[in-house]
This record gives structure tokens, C-alpha cells and sequence, in this order.
């Protein structure tokens, strides 16, 4: 069994990451130019905020009441550098390695989380939500590399 401490310093970090990922998507969303990845900025930003219920509610279950919904430093500093090259360069390309720098850090959290000894219950809801993060930083990956390619 794991330490309940531990349990939800894991899911606070998580919930941290998702706010991250829903917001930093949402501000991708409204610079980017390209409709179909704006489309898919948006469908990822929603996705993030239910993954961030998703993991209230297991800290629900676990015994925590007061969930921390904000996002972290880090990820309002990565949003304020996405504004930034996104006024600088206007194009789709730098805006896709912010958001790839942003997934790269959800990946990392993600892969940790699977590392820990948590309950398989939770740990069962993380590792569906790492498959769908892994997918769309695999994705903004290769859209990074295909405008890269293209320019």
C-alpha cells in the first residue's frame, strides 16, 4: 500500500500539470494559425480539465478535501514565453515547441507517477491518462518536425 503522503504529493502534481496542459493548450489554441492544430489544441485543452477532475476526485476519494486547482509557477512562466514567441515570430512552428516543452514536462510527471507504489485503483486512472498524454506530445512532436520540414 502506499504512503498517503506520498499518494498525494503524486496527485497534486498531476492536477498541477493538467491545469498546466489545459491552460498552456487554451493559450496555444487562440495564437496558432492552422485550424485543424487549433482544433486539436482546443479538443487537448478540454481533455486536460477532465483529467484534472479526474484526479480531484481521486483525492477526493483518498481522504483529501481541499484540492489545489492552481497550476504551477513553472507553468505560468511557460505560458508567458508561449505569449512571448508567439508575438515575436507569429508562427505556428514556435508556438508547437512551446507546447511540445509544456508535454514534455507532463510526460516526465506522468512516467514518475507510474514509477510510484500508488493504489492500482489510481494507479489504473494515471496510466489511461499517460497514454492519452504520451499520444499527443508523440503528435505535437510530429507536427513540430512535418511545419519544421515544410519551412
Amino acid at each position: 500500500m502506499a504512503d498517503n503522503d506520498k499518494t498525494m504529493s503524486v496527485l497534486q502534481d498531476l492536477l498541477e500539470r493538467c491545469k498546466d496542459g489545459q491552460r498552456g493548450y487554451k493559450e496555444a489554441a487562440e495564437h496558432v494559425k492552422d485550424p485543424s492544430i487549433k482544433s486539436f489544441f482546443n479538443e487537448q485543452s478540454i481533455q486536460r480539465g477532465q483529467f484534472a477532475a479526474e484526479l480531484e476526485n481521486e483525492s477526493h476519494r483518498l481522504g483529501k478535501r481541499d484540492v489545489d486547482r492552481s497550476s504551477s509557477v513553472a507553468g505560468a512562466i511557460h505560458r508567458a514565453i508561449m505569449d512571448l514567441k508567439s508575438a515575436i515570430t507569429k508562427g505556428d512552428k514556435a508556438i508547437l515547441e512551446e507546447v511540445e516543452r509544456g508535454e514534455d514536462a507532463a510526460k516526465k510527471a506522468y512516467q514518475d507517477a507510474l514509477n510510484e507504489a500508488l493504489p492500482s485503483d489510481l494507479l489504473s486512472v494515471i496510466r489511461s491518462q499517460a497514454q492519452s498524454v504520451f499520444s499527443a506530445h508523440d503528435y505535437v512532436k510530429s507536427l513540430r518536425d512535418s511545419i519544421g520540414r515544410a519551412a
